[in-house]
């Protein structure tokens, strides 16, 4: 039986993958070392078979029908790749917080994350990506949506959470993930906790 080298190998997970996925090299450590992955990710991009991004990362293009060119990859997923190479756990914060949610349409001007890692600054085509620090403790004692949904009512504030905003947050979890939101209550800022709960448990008035 014939094993496929590790450069078919990565080029068929990539194809196997949804168009506009990022991949970092790191991703195929199980098919090959670090050293062989960077090479193959470097042929892979000199083809075009991807495109590279930034050092190291890499996204499998997805082609518009609509704009009749390959889209920009997505600032967010470039931004959990970013997060995933260097090992930080990060999230979305203020407007981009909101964007991921749905609470905005608006396309932020800066993807914004808070992080346990450096103050860091990217410049992905005409958009910035911010890793902003944060105390660990902030984030990674919270679920991943429970330190999303934090961060987004941060950013709405006291007087903008209306009952027509819980309603809409109270749409976007789970039974499953209301219970975790409530049970990771004292890792959260007291006035945050107490919109939590009224997503959580339906006290919504209008």
């Amino acid at each position: 039986m014939n094993v496929s080298n590790p450069l078919e190998q990565i080029r068929d997970r990539i194809k196997n993958s949804n168009p506009g996925t990022i991949f970092i090299t790191s991703d195929f450590l199980d098919l090959t070392d670090y050293a062989n992955a960077k090479k193959c990710l470097s042929r892979l991009a000199e083809s075009g078979y991807v495109h590279r991004i930034m050092r190291g990362v890499y996204d499998y293009p997805e082609f518009s029908e609509f704009l009749g060119e390959y889209a920009a990859p997505s600032p967010h997923e470039v931004a959990l790749a970013l997060a995933r190479n260097f090992g930080w756990t990060v999230v979305p914060d203020g407007d981009t917080a909101l964007n991921q949610l749905g609470l905005s349409t608006q396309v932020p001007a800066y993807w914004t994350y808070v992080s346990d890692g450096p103050y860091k600054e990217y410049i992905l085509n005409k958009s910035t990506i911010r890793f902003k620090h944060t105390a660990n403790k902030d984030i990674s004692k919270l679920s991943y949506k429970s330190a999303l949904f934090v961060q987004a009512i941060k950013a709405i504030g006291k007087n903008g959470m209306e009952g027509r905003v819980i309603n809409k947050m109270s749409s976007l979890l789970s039974d499953e993930e209301k219970a975790v939101m409530l049970g990771d209550g004292k890792h959260i800022t007291s006035w945050v906790y107490s919109y939590i709960k009224r997503i959580c448990n339906g006290e919504n008035n209008e």
